[in-house]
């Protein structure tokens, strides 16, 4: 589903990352941790094509992510409040983006009910610019905008920071959910080493853009996990 081949980005002469080589196969719940400035971000910036690597590629069904936007049509992603339209109160944003594949609003309104419970009855209805909503409350916005059209690839940067413990809760119950009912490839980066541990079944460490670490998860990933950032 996804490779990365020989993939380099380079700022006045330091790699912020740099892979040689690592494949994503459809389906997996794939988690990235790393420490501030470990290329996270910025991984997930070059798949989607928001910046330009320096040497190497993105492919995403075997088509460099520059040279096509289909990839597009089937990438959900939320990566911080920049991709949200602020003005826009939540209802408006959601139509906004059902309309862009061709939802009409009762659509929108039938695919909502599925996050009403991550809501917690505070983003519909509240007459809000989603420039006003909590922090929080944005991202839960930001989730379910990446969610709305059932992708085939979700790529989420911190989706639980900022969230409550009854939110953290659902959201991870619901991406398990989507997971295991349509089989989306998951590309999930977090500080927090038990939440994303919980979610992901393969978890690789960035340090200085390269891959450091690369394995399955298992009963003992989070205290290795642990131990490793603790040293």
């Amino acid at each position: 589903m996804l490779l990365f081949e020989s993939l380099r980005k380079n700022y006045e002469g330091t790699d912020a990352v740099n892979i040689d080589r690592m494949e994503i196969p459809p389906g997996q719940k794939f988690g990235l941790v790393g420490n501030n400035g470990a290329g996270k971000t910025t991984l997930f910036r070059l798949i989607l094509d928001l910046i330009k690597p320096t040497e190497g590629a993105v492919y995403s069904k075997r088509v460099d992510v520059r040279r096509t936007e289909e990839w597009k049509l089937y990438t959900g992603s939320y990566l911080d409040e920049g991709f949200l339209i602020d003005f826009l109160t939540a209802e408006e944003y959601f139509y906004f983006i059902g309309s862009l594949h061709g939802f009409s609003k009762h659509e929108v309104d039938e695919r909502l009910v599925r996050y009403h419970p991550l809501f917690n009855n505070a983003i519909l209805g509240q007459k809000k610019y989603i420039r006003d909503l909590s922090k929080g409350n944005q991202k839960k916005v930001g989730i379910t905008a990446a969610l709305l059209f059932e992708p085939e690839i979700l790529i989420l940067d911190e989706p639980f920071a900022n969230l409550d413990p009854t939110t953290i809760f659902r959201l991870k119950n619901l991406l398990n959910e989507i997971n295991e009912q349509q089989n989306v490839t998951m590309l999930i980066s977090s500080h927090d080493l038990m939440h994303v541990t919980d979610v992901c079944k393969r978890i690789v460490v960035l340090e200085a853009g390269k891959v450091i670490q690369d394995k399955f998860t298992d009963q003992g990933t989070l205290k290795e996990l642990e131990t490793y950032f603790s040293a």
